[in-house]
């Protein structure tokens, strides 16, 4: 279930009630006369299914409440009603397969920021997987992918070409493309200290590496592991169930292949920095492909479920 909070002018509160009355779903709606002030109106409040929620947000935007008040959305993770049962069995669809788009544009731009805080995981991440690749050690491997943050402009990417927002692709383009060379220049450079120290050498470059020699021989296998990962990761983000820690695990693709191609450059290995930057750039082409059909065939079946059993009845003419 989701709870809404909504301010509304309070000449259209009642066009608002009858709205969440019409909705297939809602329950425990409430009405706070006068409790606003800033902006000044009416409090009200209710819960909705999920599987009816994205229809509603987007009534009540459609309406200019977004403008006129605010909506706010939160997720309740337990309800002890026997209303709050009847709401969930009588919307349409299941909660699990509804998408909030309007909650998934917030998150993916919210993820999709070049920031200082940005670079610093990403810097960190690649580090860490420049120290897995050169000792051939998959649990550092495994440490960055924990690490990397770089699925939040991936899946801004696809929502934004699915939501035709050309904006949000050039802002999650930029983070994607800035965040990853300033973590390969970073990592070229903690190369060439470690060197210095001692604790990186060029043998262990050109190493045999039966663990991570996979990050820089880009085949049609990585592409398929790189579709899979763009489907898991994205379902991650739309689904009620999934984690959206599964999208770390997309980093097993991109941040150890970064981190290869900066290490083999300071080392002018040419042909496994060429290497490593073909299997980063075609897995990250694979997830943003994965991810973007994925929110479409989302999108479409949701749609058809909506077709089928609409959430928002119609309301009476003139209201």
């Amino acid at each position: 279930m989701l709870h809404l909070r909504l301010i509304v002018p309070a000449e259209r509160t009642d066009e608002v009630v009858r709205l969440l009355e019409r909705t297939v779903g809602t329950a425990h709606i409430a009405v706070l006369t006068g409790a606003a002030r800033s902006p000044v109106g009416d409090v009200v409040m209710c819960d909705v299914a999920r599987e009816s929620g994205d229809e509603l947000i987007g009534a009540l935007r459609k309406a200019g409440i977004d403008s006129d008040g605010s909506i706010t959305v939160e997720n309740i993770d337990l309800t002890l009603s026997r209303r709050a049962e009847e709401a969930e069995r009588a919307a349409p669809g299941e909660g699990a397969d509804a998408v909030l788009w309007e909650e998934l544009s917030e998150v993916t731009h919210e993820e999709s920021t070049f920031s200082a805080t940005y670079v610093a995981f990403l810097s960190v991440a690649t580090m860490l997987a420049a120290c897995g690749v050169m000792l051939d050690n998959a649990v550092l491997i495994v440490g960055a992918m924990a690490v990397g943050p770089e699925f939040g402009p991936l899946a801004g990417i696809s929502t934004a070409l699915v939501q035709r927002a050309p904006r949000l692709v050039a802002r999650s383009l930029w983070a994607l493309v800035g965040g990853f060379a300033a973590a390969m220049v970073l990592t070229a450079g903690f190369a060439w200290l470690m060197d210095l120290l001692g604790l990186f050498t060029e043998d262990m470059v050109k190493a045999e590496r039966p663990n991570t020699g996979f990050i820089w021989h880009p085949d049609w296998m990585s592409f398929v592991v790189a579709l899979l990962a763009g489907i898991a990761g994205t379902l991650s983000l739309t689904s009620a169930k999934s984690g959206a820690l599964i999208g770390v695990a997309i980093s097993v693709t991109t941040v150890p292949a970064a981190a290869n191609a900066a290490v083999a450059f300071s080392y002018q290995d040419l042909a496994q920095t060429w290497g490593s930057s073909a299997q980063l750039l075609a897995n990250l082409a694979g997830i943003v492909l994965a991810g973007t059909l994925t929110l479409l065939v989302q999108k479409a079946l949701w749609a058809a479920q909506r077709r089928r059993d609409p959430a928002v009845r119609p309301g009476p003419s003139g209201g």
